[in-house]
């Protein structure tokens, strides 16, 4: 199910016009690219295995009664709406044992979540055959049950105009009363349609409440979005140090351009105390992530040593992989023009390796 693309803030720059972002000292400035995309975790339920009693001794009488069939684990589980196997089935690929289940329950018990899970399968082609209006209407159910994960499904469905036409005003009741049931994905896509200020009228303090809701939640893209809102001053007063506590939560969620952020600040000392090592350790994770910029900036520490030793073919190795991704960088050029052959050689072979694994 696709969702509204995350925050593109700018490394080097402001989102809204604002003060300069914070950057390595050996660094120009330059834009980080829009943060990947997060489908929605949900926690793995415990599934009970059903309690086999030994069986009673035989009465003293000749006659042997006639046993009563006992229902399969998997029969009782599709009665039992506190047995979520469905999401066990789902979660373990599958699909086909999930659908039967959740179609089950949703027919004998009208369980909502069972809907949301039909709602999924038919959205994303998990089983059955895609079908979008089908998985609206599974959705419409559950959502008009109450379902706080189907309204944010189906407000996504409706922005994307799939099983149906474009409506964004039904999409932004129903990322509404998700956001007010506590789902933290349809707060942080609220937040942005407050921050465009095309679908709803621009409201940066409501953005800005919203993405703290979902942030709370752990939300990472809202994590690194409310960072830059502190760092700017949007819609919050301006705090360098709630900033990079949100940034250092979304970079423990792997959220690559918190990470590069946080290094950022950890090299210089803004907001935290300075950590040069912990610094490089951060760009080098984000380098291996393709964060161009993180290439870019550990590829100047490499080739001035600032803050490591100096390792040129190293250097000439991420500059080139940056290059690739639009990430030039003149002074690089100059600094790493006097390799020697055998050293470039080393170095370019190094990138075309990783840009033909890495790149697609």
């Amino acid at each position: 199910m696709k969702r509204l693309r995350p925050i593109g803030v700018t490394l080097g720059c402001t989102m809204l016009a604002g003060g300069a972002m914070a950057q390595l000292s050996i660094t120009p400035p330059a834009q980080t690219p829009p943060a990947k995309k997060e489908a929605p975790k949900e926690t793995k339920p415990k599934v009970h295995a059903p309690v086999v009693k030994k069986p009673a001794p035989k009465p003293a009488a000749t006659a042997t009664p006639t046993p009563t069939p006992s229902p399969t684990p998997t029969q009782a589980a599709a009665d039992d709406p506190n047995v979520d196997v469905v999401f066990g089935a789902y979660q373990r690929g599958m699909y086909k044992t999930a659908f039967d289940l959740a179609t089950t329950r949703a027919q004998t018990n009208n369980d909502p979540k069972a809907m949301t899970m039909l709602g999924e399968l038919y959205a994303n082609g998990l089983g059955v055959k895609r079908d979008y209006v089908k998985a609206d209407g599974w959705y419409k159910r559950a959502a008009d049950a109450g379902d706080r994960e189907a309204m944010f499904a189906l407000a996504m469905m409706k922005i994307a105009g799939r099983g149906g036409p474009v409506d964004k005003d039904a999409a932004v009741k129903l990322l509404a009363s998700s956001a007010k049931l506590g789902e933290p994905k349809a707060a942080y896509n609220l937040a942005l349609l407050y921050l465009d200020g095309q679908t709803l009228p621009q409201d940066l303090r409501r953005s800005a409440e919203l993405l703290r809701m979902a942030a709370d939640a752990g939300n990472p893209e809202a994590q690194y979005a409310l960072a830059t809102f502190y760092k700017e001053g949007t819609g919050v007063p301006k705090d360098l140090e709630k900033a990079v506590r949100l940034l250092q939560a979304a970079s423990l969620a792997d959220n690559v351009d918190a990470e590069v952020e946080y290094a950022i600040a950890l090299y210089n000392g803004s907001g935290t105390p300075r950590n040069v090592p912990a610094a490089i350790a951060l760009l080098r994770k984000a380098a291996r992530q393709n964060s161009p910029i993180a290439q870019n900036r550990l590829a100047r520490v490499l080739a001035t040593g600032a803050g490591a030793a100096v390792d040129k073919v190293e250097a000439l190795k991420w500059h080139t992989v940056a290059k690739t991704a639009g990430k030039g960088d003149p002074d690089l050029d100059d600094i790493l023009a006097d390799m020697p052959p055998a050293d470039r050689a080393k170095a370019e072979a190094a990138a075309r390796k990783w840009i033909g694994n890495n790149v697609k």
